[in-house]
C-alpha cells in the first residue's frame, strides 16, 4: 500500500486532518520537483474547499489536478497553448472535474500539457517541460500529451491526476513516470467540457499511484461500479501479443517485461502467446493522416489562419496534415476501422486481458528533443516509438492500463493490460492481481 492509498483510508475513516494532507500536497507542489507541472494553481480555493469538504465524501478532502484542457468555471481553457490564453472564460466546470468536486476532491491548478494534446513525448515550448521524477540526475521527458499530471501524482501533489487519452496520453506517462494510468473504454466517460483533439479516438481518464485507486477515479469519472473480483490469476486467460509491440524494444524495458511474465507464470497466470496480423493493416489504414489530423484539423483551422504563428511548430505540423484529407478518405476511414475492430475483437475473445509493453523504451533526456528544428527528427522518433503500441488499443476502441513493472533502481517501465471495448472490469480485475504479484517480487 502506497501512502496516498493509506492516507485515502485513513481520511475516509475520519482519522486524519484533511488541512494537513492539503497542505503537504501544496507544499510538493510548489517544490523543485513540479517545476513546469502548473500552469494556473488554486491554492488559496483548495485551502478554502478542504476547509467545507465533507470527511464522509468519498475523495474527502484529497487534491486532484487537471489538464489544462478541461473547463474550470471562470478560466479561459488553453490546451497548454499560448494562442488561447485570453480566450472567453468558461462558464461552469467540465463534466468530469465537476464529479471529482461533487466526490469530495479539491481541484489545486491546472498542469501543463504537450500543446492542444497533439504529442506523446510532454515537451512544451510555452510553459516549460516538467521533469520526469524517476531520474534526479538528468531530466528525462514526462511523456506526454498528460504530463504535468503525471508529475503531479508521482512527485505527491495530488491523488488524482485527470487527464485525457487519444493515442496514449495517459498510460504513456503513466509508464515512463512510474505510476497507474487507466484508459477506459471512451463512451463510459463524458467527455463535455474538454477541448478535443479527436472526436473519434478521445477518452477522459486518470492517472494514479494504485490500481485500486486507478478503479476509484474511473467509478467517479463514469458514474458507474466496477465489478472486479478477488480470483486468482490463474482463472484469467491471459495473451501475449508478439507482433509489433516488441518492435524497436530497449533492452531495459524488455528484460522488465519478460521478468514480469516469469513473476505472473510463477503465480499461477496462464499466458498464451499470440500473432494479431491485423496490426500490419494500420499503416495503411491511417495512410491519409488518421483521426486526430483531420479531426484536430477541423477544429483549429480558422484559429491557425489567425494565430499559426504562435502554436508550437510541431504541433501545427501535425495539426496541417489534416487538411489534406478528403472526405471520402474519411469515409473509408470510419468504415475500414469498424471492420478492423470486428476482426480483432474476434481473435481476442479467448482472452481475458492481453499484456504488452505500455511503451518500448524508457524516458529520453528532455535536451535530446527539446523545442529546436535541430532536434525535430529525433522528437518526431521518440513521439512514434511513444505513440505506436498504446495508440493501438485508441484504435481499437479498447481500454487499457498501465501499471509500474521495473525493478527498484531502474527507470520505469510500464506493462500494459488491454482488451477491446468494455472489457474494462475484466481488465482492472487482471490488474489488481498483478499489481499484488508484482508487489511482492
Amino acid at each position: 500500500m502506497n501512502d496516498l492509498q493509506a492516507t485515502r483510508l485513513t481520511l475516509l475513516a475520519g482519522g486524519s486532518d484533511t488541512r494537513t494532507e492539503m497542505e503537504r500536497a501544496i507544499d510538493i507542489a510548489q517544490s523543485p520537483a513540479c517545476a513546469h507541472v502548473f500552469t494556473r494553481t488554486m491554492f488559496d480555493e483548495a485551502r478554502q474547499a478542504v476547509a467545507e469538504s465533507n470527511p464522509q465524501s468519498r475523495l474527502c478532502g484529497l487534491a486532484f489536478t487537471a489538464k489544462d484542457l478541461f473547463d474550470i468555471q471562470g478560466q479561459p481553457t488553453p490546451a497548454g497553448s499560448v494562442v488561447l490564453g485570453h480566450a472567453p472564460a468558461a462558464k461552469a466546470d467540465a463534466l468530469a472535474v465537476a464529479r471529482l468536486r461533487a466526490a469530495g476532491g479539491v481541484l489545486t491548478g491546472r498542469t501543463n500539457m504537450s500543446e492542444f494534446a497533439f504529442s506523446g513525448v510532454g515537451v512544451n515550448p510555452h510553459h516549460g517541460t516538467p521533469a520526469n521524477v524517476s531520474d534526479a540526475v538528468t531530466p528525462r521527458v514526462p511523456g506526454g500529451s498528460s504530463s504535468g499530471a503525471a508529475v503531479s501524482v508521482a512527485s505527491g501533489a495530488a491523488f488524482i491526476g485527470l487527464g485525457s487519452d487519444t493515442g496514449g496520453s495517459i498510460r504513456i506517462p503513466a509508464a515512463l513516470n512510474g505510476i497507474v494510468g487507466f484508459k477506459n473504454t471512451a463512451r463510459l466517460t463524458p467527455a463535455d467540457g474538454a477541448l478535443p483533439l479527436s472526436s473519434t479516438l478521445d477518452t477522459v481518464c486518470a492517472m494514479t499511484r494504485s490500481v485500486r485507486d486507478a478503479i476509484t477515479a474511473h467509478e467517479i469519472l463514469a458514474a458507474r461500479r466496477v465489478t472486479a473480483g478477488n480470483a486468482p490469476l490463474a482463472a484469467y486467460r491471459l495473451a501475449v501479443v508478439k507482433n509489433v509491440f516488441f518492435d524497436g524494444i530497449e533492452p531495459t524495458v524488455a528484460a522488465a517485461f519478460e521478468r514480469t511474465l516469469t513473476t505472473l507464470r510463477a503465480a499461477g497466470a496462464r499466458i498464451q502467446e499470440i500473432e494479431l496480423p491485423e496490426l500490419a493493416e494500420l499503416a495503411t489504414l491511417n495512410a491519409t493522416g488518421g483521426f486526430s489530423a483531420a479531426e484536430a484539423h477541423a477544429w483549429h483551422r480558422l484559429l491557425l489562419e489567425r494565430s499559426g504563428a504562435g502554436y508550437d511548430p510541431r504541433v501545427a505540423q501535425r495539426i496541417l496534415r489534416g487538411a489534406t484529407m478528403k472526405a471520402h478518405e474519411y469515409i473509408d476511414l470510419v468504415n475500414g476501422r469498424r471492420d478492423w475492430i470486428s476482426r480483432v475483437e474476434t481473435r481476442l475473445d479467448a482472452f481475458d486481458a492481453v499484456l504488452s509493453p505500455t511503451v518500448p523504451i524508457t524516458a529520453p533526456s528532455i535536451a535530446s528533443v527539446a523545442p529546436g528544428a535541430e532536434r525535430d527528427d529525433e522528437f518526431f522518433r521518440i513521439n512514434a516509438l511513444l505513440l505506436r503500441n498504446p495508440s493501438i488499443i485508441n484504435m481499437l476502441d479498447g481500454c487499457a492500463i498501465s501499471l509500474p513493472c521495473h525493478a527498484a533502481g531502474e527507470l520505469p517501465v510500464g506493462l500494459m493490460l488491454w482488451h477491446a471495448a468494455l472489457h474494462d472490469d475484466a481488465v482492472l480485475a487482471v490488474a489488481l492481481q498483478t499489481e499484488q504479484v508484482l508487489q511482492k517480487q
